[in-house]
């Protein structure tokens, strides 16, 4: 899945709560793919170990903002903060996107990995960079 897209497509990566199954039928491949024994920062750091992020745009991750309370950064968005920085070897902050807007924003993405962590707010889109050779 990961080396179909192409640089510029969105992966929604999303965690068990989500709406995945309709959000995954919307996008460009609608595709699907489970993986339900998964932490999200497992699945966040092996993604990130082959998945390139964009460099070209402003705001290649983003996250969605908890509902009544945009400031608030839930435990499970830290950790894959944590593995995106780690991934691109410096600080690289996610930008807050509003639930319903996410929702549209994932169906624009070029497919839908639903990780099996059932904590809240576990979803993000990552803009696919450039494979440099």
């Amino acid at each position: 899945l990961l080396a179909a897209m192409g640089h510029g497509d969105d992966l929604a990566l999303v965690d068990a709560n989500h709406p995945a199954e309709t959000i995954a039928r919307a996008t460009a491949s609608g595709r699907l793919v489970r993986l339900p024994g998964l932490s999200m920062k497992r699945a966040a750091r092996a993604i990130l170990s082959v998945l390139p992020i964009d460099d070209f745009e402003p705001e290649p991750a983003r996250r969605m903002l908890v509902v009544d309370e945009p400031a608030q950064i839930p435990l499970v968005q830290m950790e894959v903060q944590e593995e995106l920085d780690r991934a691109a070897g410096a600080a690289l902050p996610m930008i807050g996107i509003e639930r319903f807007a996410f929702y549209a924003a994932a169906r624009s993405a070029f497919a839908v990995v639903q990780v099996g962590d059932p904590r809240p707010y576990g979803c993000f889109l990552l803009r696919k960079g450039v494979i440099a050779g």
